[in-house]
């Protein structure tokens, strides 16, 4: 990527300032790969960080990681005739095994429901094999004709959780189970506020009999499905003749679930907390919670550095001490590009008083401290960043949720506010496919606790639902 001198200030050219963080913070960078990126060390430390936390969360539920192949043969992906038609216009094939042609074309997996439901024909044949809670780290291809960074990429890395159950409830429960993990791990580790709900007929996942979404509203205004978790029902089991015999010794079919998170929540930390300065990261994610910059390179400075270093690290918290031969403005202003949580700042006539400085990133304010007391703060500080990163992020998202009681409501907020739009829905596709025509927008996912109003905000006539509408990344 070529070199970002300024960051474009986020309120004049979003699409703009979005590319210079992900640049200047040396995240990812372009590779000779049309449409792929590399992500670079920080950017795959953001990466293994959520790695770790969900896998965590997936193994205290009772999940285990398994891996399948990448390649799917044509006759196994048309199996599922719905699941391969949504799929369809995304897939990458192989042809040619060096220089012979293949018989049968390979798919470079875009998901791996059908691998999945091939090995689980082999290994379920009791009710004593169910359930069968498995899940992949992995990378998938979708040849996606725009593309951005951690948005949109033709070859992604993701997680897929892939479940069997032997009842229809328990298949529900579990969907509905790991929407809540991903629900949990945005909230309290990214420090993002999503909307959870059920997505349309028109809008659920290829192959779904229901899916639901995580939502999250970016700076400005436009949505990012964060996550999803689909109930499949028994069809990819039928369709795959995965049986097995009950309690009553009769065979019948299981049931079927999957769900999955990508690299595009990293995207969103970007776009959600970010500001014109670079990224700013919530401690509970971030790769490096501090960093320690002595100013000036004396024998005590650097003694007091690595002692807090020390200190920090035998408590768990990740720090880094900046000794590079730059100014320190220019590494205060790094320190601020990287968004990491806390920078301490140690410097001589500090040190006179017994003090150094702490600057959290979210807020930039500057607090000077004992140097015996630095580790108390910091953890204190954690917890209010944290904290204040997500209640900034949710006060500006309910700022910009409008409500449409009419169409004449609906185009007048569409045409002039960014965000989400609540309307009164019949249930009618025609309906989602007029706001698509009309203003680019599309339904993001039904309302479920939210008194319906008697008629439809694009129709007339009769609502059954309350559903969020909003332009997509």
């Amino acid at each position: 990527m070529n070199e970002v001198k300024e960051i474009t200030k986020r309120d004049v050219d979003f699409a703009k300032w979005y590319t210079d963080v992900v640049t200047k913070a040396n995240l990812v960078d372009y590779s000779s790969v049309k449409g792929s990126m590399i992500i670079t060390p920080y950017g795959y430390a953001i990466w293994e960080n959520m790695q770790k936390v969900l896998d965590k969360m997936f193994k205290e539920t009772g999940h285990e990681n398994v891996q399948m192949p990448l390649f799917i043969p044509e006759s196994l992906l048309n199996v599922e005739k719905d699941h391969v038609e949504g799929f369809a216009p995304e897939v990458a094939w192989v042809t040619y095994g060096g220089k012979e042609k293949l018989e049968e074309r390979l798919c470079v997996r875009p998901t791996s429901e059908v691998l999945f439901c091939d090995y689980y024909k082999k290994i379920i044949k009791s009710y004593r094999d169910l359930p069968k809670l498995y899940n992949q780290w992995c990378t998938i291809v979708r040849w996606e004709k725009t593309t951005r960074p951690f948005l949109r990429s033709r070859e992604i890395l993701w997680q897929e959780g892939h479940t069997m159950h032997a009842t229809k409830e328990e298949a529900i429960e579990e969907t509905l189970r790991m929407l809540h993990v991903y629900e949990d791990f945005q909230r309290n580790y990214l420090a993002i506020p999503v909307i959870v709900g059920k997505k349309t007929e028109k809008e659920k996942f290829a192959g779904a009999e229901a899916s639901y979404s995580l939502e999250a509203m970016m700076y400005d205004g436009v949505a990012l499905q964060n996550g999803t978790s689909h109930y499949f029902g028994d069809g990819f089991a039928k369709a795959f003749g995965i049986t097995y015999l009950n309690r009553e010794n009769k065979l019948v079919t299981p049931f079927q679930t999957s769900w999955g998170v990508t690299t595009r929540m990293i995207g969103a930390l970007i776009m959600v907390h970010g500001d014109d300065r670079g990224l700013v990261m919530p401690p509970n994610i971030a790769p490096i919670k501090v960093v320690i910059i002595p100013i000036g390179n004396s024998e005590e400075i650097n003694d007091v550095a690595m002692e807090i270093n020390n200190s920090l690290l035998e408590n768990n918290i990740s720090v880094k001490i900046d000794n590079s031969n730059k100014t320190p403005g220019f590494k205060f202003a790094e320190a601020e590009v990287k968004g990491y949580p806390v920078r301490i700042e140690i410097g001589k006539r500090d040190l006179e008083e017994g003090l150094v400085t702490l600057v959290r990133r979210d807020t930039l304010e500057k607090i000077r401290v004992k140097k015996e007391e630095v580790l108390d703060k910091i953890t204190s500080l954690f917890s209010d960043i944290q904290s204040n990163l997500y209640d900034r992020a949710i006060k500006r998202r309910d700022s910009m949720i409008y409500v449409a009681n009419n169409y004449q409501e609906f185009s007048d907020i569409a045409l002039n506010k960014p965000g989400f739009i609540k309307a009164n829905w019949c249930g009618d596709e025609s309906c989602e496919n007029k706001v698509k025509e009309d203003f680019n927008m599309k339904s993001r996912c039904l309302i479920e606790d939210e008194e319906v109003g008697e008629v439809c905000s694009i129709c007339g006539k009769k609502a059954k639902y309350r559903l969020y509408f909003g332009k997509q990344y």
